[in-house]
């Protein structure tokens, strides 16, 4: 299944973005008034987006913009048109209304397919969708693209974990699909029940839809017994299939750079980046037509490299997405990432990869407290470890923790379904 734009020449790709691109910005202008307006506002008409690199031109589209224009000021298409609505799966302030037509379903359906099939499934497979499903995009979307593939699909969904590991069981699932802290549940589950993942049939897990670093996917393929592959998406573009990681390589995401543009900016100043650089992931859609989005401000921290990948695949990479713009913790005037903190925990072999942070302000002065879990087969003490884990910390971090407290196993709050909480911020 997989196309030929995946393996074309730099040229083929850009002279069809080129297209795509000019077809895309004609018909936000005329038909979303939103676009119209910001284009005018930017002294920018149609007529001035010919090729690729006339994107930067382009004003930029961001959270704020689709939560001003709710529900459906961003659509450009009449509601009669409209097939299927989806939302964000944001926990502050209204979600972000997504809407698609029949076409663009079945330009979803068709990246999932791809993003699957680069993923080593095909129709021989049984597919375990242990995303949510509703009005998240992740349940459906990989749904539709698994049955696109032509594999059986469980629609487990998210959640209710004993029915997850009997349908791993009794209907041998190939595939599992969830968020990387629920798969690390299911993991920790099924170790609790006595039950030997590698005994199994499950040999790949595709994991999505929060931040992780590479030391939790090797905590997740040592677990289960199994390959962990990074699939990307939101809401706002598609939802999952923008962007996946192949089998063959594992070495970043093929984005599927004929449906989506990509571009990496500098978060603070927005102005584009060189490849290999690090910066905010920023999407342009080229195939939307109920909700066509020009360059959106992700908040997404990445990469990308446009070198041919192993696997034959000449299309743009981009690197695991391992953290947000709106991430960043300022701890008494110092920068701290989230992932900083995950990649000591998780390199820790006695430590167990779940944590929680918290953020706390006496007098006027910011206090950071972790907590952490062992391991099963960790006993030693508990204050030798968290020397451990503060001595690590001080290596990594500008700031250092105020206190840092391990507790045994389970004994931190777990998420069955969603996106798991880990930064709680009381300040």
């Amino acid at each position: 299944m997989r196309s030929d734009i995946e393996t074309a020449p730099r040229e083929t790709i850009r002279e069809t973005q080129s297209e795509r691109l000019r077809e895309t910005v004609e018909h936000a202008y005329e038909n979303v008034p939103f676009y119209r307006q910001a284009l005018d506002d930017a002294g920018v008409a149609p007529d001035d987006i010919d090729r690729v690199g006339d994107v930067s031109k382009l004003p930029t589209t961001t959270k704020e913009d689709f939560r001003m224009e709710y529900p459906d000021g961003l659509f450009a298409v009449d509601w009669d048109d409209v097939a299927r609505i989806h939302a964000s799966s944001g926990t502050t302030g209204k979600p972000k209304i997504v809407s698609y037509t029949d076409d663009d379903l079945a330009v979803w359906s068709e990246v999932v397919a791809r993003s699957l099939v680069a993923g080593g499934v095909d129709s021989d497979d049984v597919v375990q969708n242990s995303y949510g499903y509703g009005l998240f995009t992740g349940g459906l979307g990989l749904h539709a693209g698994a049955e696109e593939v032509g594999a059986t699909v469980i629609p487990t969904g998210g959640g209710d974990t004993a029915r997850q590991m009997t349908m791993l069981q009794d209907l041998e699932s190939d595939v599992l699909c969830c968020t990387p802290s629920y798969c690390l549940y299911i993991a920790e589950a099924l170790e609790d029940a006595g039950v030997n993942p590698a005994e199994l049939p499950l040999s790949t897990v595709i994991i999505g839809a929060e931040p992780f670093t590479d030391a939790m996917r090797e905590e997740i393929e040592d677990a289960l017994d199994v390959t962990a592959l990074d699939i990307y998406g939101l809401s706002e573009i598609i939802g999952p299939g923008v962007s996946m990681e192949c089998a063959d390589a594992q070495a970043g995401l093929h984005i599927w750079e004929d449906h989506f543009l990509p571009e990496v900016v500098d978060p603070e100043t927005g102005e584009p980046l060189p490849e290999g650089e690090e910066g905010e992931l920023v999407l342009t859609t080229l195939t939307k037509q109920a909700l066509p989005v020009l360059r959106y401000r992700t908040g997404d921290m990445t990469a990308l490299t446009y070198e041919a990948c192993d696997c034959g695949r000449s299309i743009v990479r981009m690197d695991n997405v391992t953290g947000r713009t709106d991430d960043l913790l300022i701890v008494r005037g110092v920068n701290v990432y989230p992932s900083q903190i995950e990649e000591v925990m998780v390199d820790l072999e006695a430590v167990a990869p779940h944590y929680r942070i918290d953020l706390r302000r006496d007098d006027e002065l910011d206090r950071l407290e972790i907590t952490a879990e062992h391991h099963h087969e960790y006993d030693g003490s508990l204050e030798d470890l968290a020397d451990d884990i503060g001595a690590t910390l001080r290596d990594v971090l500008d700031v250092s923790p105020d206190s840092i407290e391990v507790v045994g196993p389970s004994e931190l709050e777990r998420t069955e379904v969603g996106k798991v909480k880990r930064v709680f911020d009381h300040r």
